[in-house]
């Protein structure tokens, strides 16, 4: 925040009051409730006087000719920021979310059983991504002869995780030749995620691109098949659409469209998944709200997201709802369930 938005202790109360009541209530907030709601020692006209400098420095704003206001982006943010005071889960929620997640049968189990009870605390739409792998760490490369030209590639992740692929060379290679290539390998890819890998394969294995058997040459024409992640249809778990839809924002028929267009775009919403709060880099958890998403289609909407962890490789758990959800709640429960969903994979 910069210095000109250095509120008075009176204008902090207010706005916090503003906002909370209008995520509270969903409809515009007046100096007459806030008054009459919060049993406030200062006059509706005193209050009606802080609420116009409010929003006369882009905090609040007024829909239409509507006497009440409703927070803004920078009211949001400010009020994440300085005035939201989190609430705690309480013990019953923390031991119910232990054993919801720790009887299920699989991992892909478990994720998909977080995303359905994120989505049922929070009344909003939840979503939980599957380990990535390009923020894994190579442990080793094998390269397994099937034939004279036929290779069985098996890239093995510290995590656990392994992969195979197969490829067909275009000339004989030698159980010698293999073997010096698969240790130049992992001489020098062992330690790297798969994502600095893709990227600087080619730098990495420049001297060698002209070696006779061209199997190099057959890695650099391949890096992007060979080491990336395997798409699979299990990649995100949705939860909640039917307590999104719900949400006087969406009782407008253009609005409830737009909704259910983002609950069908995955890609979407695995990007937003991935936007990071640039206010502070050591949260546990991101909130980006409103324009803060970088995409006209989602200007509507909050978006509370913190990452798991899976040895070396994470994925990520977010909650996608209107602008006025109640941050103060799905914060902590986002940060919980994260916590939890590491805990239970390690």
């Amino acid at each position: 925040m910069s210095q000109t938005d250095n509120l008075t202790h009176r204008e902090k109360e207010i706005l916090r009051f503003v906002i909370s009541d209008f995520i509270e209530t969903a409809t515009p907030i007046g100096s007459k409730f806030v008054s009459k709601q919060h049993n406030l020692d200062i006059s509706p006209a005193t209050i009606r006087s802080v609420m116009a400098d409010l929003e006369l420095r882009g905090f609040i704003d007024h829909p239409y000719t509507s006497a009440g206001r409703v927070p803004t982006d920078k009211g949001y943010r400010y009020y994440v920021e300085s005035l939201m005071e989190l609430s705690t889960l309480s013990e019953e929620e923390r031991i119910s979310i232990d054993r919801q997640l720790s009887t299920s049968k699989d991992d892909n189990e478990m994720l998909r059983e977080t995303s359905k009870l994120l989505g049922t605390i929070s009344r909003q739409l939840c979503v939980v991504t599957t380990p990535q792998l390009a923020t894994g760490i190579l442990e080793r490369v094998e390269l397994v002869s099937l034939s004279s030209t036929k290779l069985m590639v098996i890239i093995s992740m510290r995590s656990g995780v392994v992969k195979t692929i197969m490829f067909e060379a275009t000339s004989e290679i030698s159980r010698s030749h293999l073997d010096i290539i698969t240790s130049l390998l992992n001489e020098r890819l062992t330690g790297l995620t798969l994502q600095q890998i893709r990227e600087t394969f080619i730098e990495r294995f420049r001297d060698v691109q002209s070696e006779e058997t061209g199997l190099i040459r057959l890695f650099i024409d391949s890096v992007d098949k060979i080491f990336i992640e395997a798409k699979s249809p299990e990649k995100i778990h949705i939860s909640g659409a039917e307590n999104i839809i719900v949400q006087p924002e969406f009782f407008n028929p253009k609005n409830f469209r737009s909704v259910v267009e983002l609950i069908n775009d995955q890609e979407m919403i695995i990007h937003v998944l991935q936007i990071d709060d640039a206010t502070n880099e050591s949260k546990n958890v991101t909130v980006a709200i409103g324009e803060e998403l970088g995409n006209i289609r989602l200007s509507d909407y909050g978006v509370i997201t913190s990452q798991y962890h899976y040895g070396d490789v994470s994925g990520r758990i977010g909650v996608i709802g209107p602008k006025r959800m109640n941050y103060a709640r799905v914060v902590p429960l986002v940060d919980y369930l994260a916590a939890t969903v590491s805990r239970l994979l390690s």
